[in-house]
């Protein structure tokens, strides 16, 4: 035997120590061939980006002057539009006007030659003009009149006959009947009534029936 292979192995008792608290020493994770230990992989999902710039949606970055610029062009627009709008409201306004206006003078149009039959037997010779003849001339200027507003939407209530209607009809007086079928049914009109473009202007002033028995 050689003094090579008389040689004492290596004593770890160098090491060894009666204090729970000691460690060894670190070699840093080396492995038993003395290489560093691969450092950690990851997917990255972890990792917080860097904050980024203002983007728009598209994706592209937007500086503050390019924001402001749009901002101000949408701010135009607006105005833009409100303007129209509110031209729009004054033109159409107007143009209702200008329309209830020519329709006003079309009707007072048609009512002349009915003023003017009025006014001829108005101012009649009563020495030359029997009775008979003013009371047909008024009665065709009735008439006259009553064609011209039915032609513009007027509609007369004369309800004789009828059941009495609280909504189109006012009594101004009942007088009794015998007979129960006629139990308010209108027996006279003292003033008729009108309805024009469905709006009630006034009611017709009757007398209703009414059963006592």
């Amino acid at each position: 035997m050689t003094p090579r292979d008389q040689q004492a192995p290596a004593d770890d008792s160098a090491f060894a120590t009666d204090d729970p608290r000691a460690t060894p020493p670190d070699d840093g994770g080396a492995t038993g061939d003395g290489t560093p230990p691969p450092a950690p992989q990851g997917d990255g999902s972890d990792v917080t980006p860097p904050s980024s710039p203002e983007t728009n949606t598209a994706g592209g970055v937007i500086s503050g002057d390019d924001a402001q610029r749009q901002l101000d062009e949408q701010r135009d627009r607006y105005l833009r539009l409100a303007a129209e709008f509110d031209n729009h409201k004054r033109r159409t306004a107007k143009q209702a006007q200008e329309a209830g206006s020519r329709a006003q003078a079309d009707l007072v149009r048609h009512l002349i030659d009915a003023i003017d039959d009025l006014a001829r037997f108005a101012h009649v010779d009563p020495g030359t003009t029997d009775a008979t003849t003013v009371v047909q001339g008024v009665e065709m200027v009735e008439k006259k009149l009553l064609k011209t507003l039915s032609g513009a939407g007027l509609q007369v209530v004369d309800p004789v006959g009828e059941a009495f209607d609280p909504s189109r009809h006012e009594a101004v007086a009942t007088e009794p009947t015998s007979n129960k079928a006629e139990d308010h049914v209108v027996a006279r009109v003292y003033q008729r009534g009108y309805v024009f473009g469905g709006q009630l202007l006034r009611p017709a002033r009757v007398v209703v029936k009414q059963y006592n028995g």
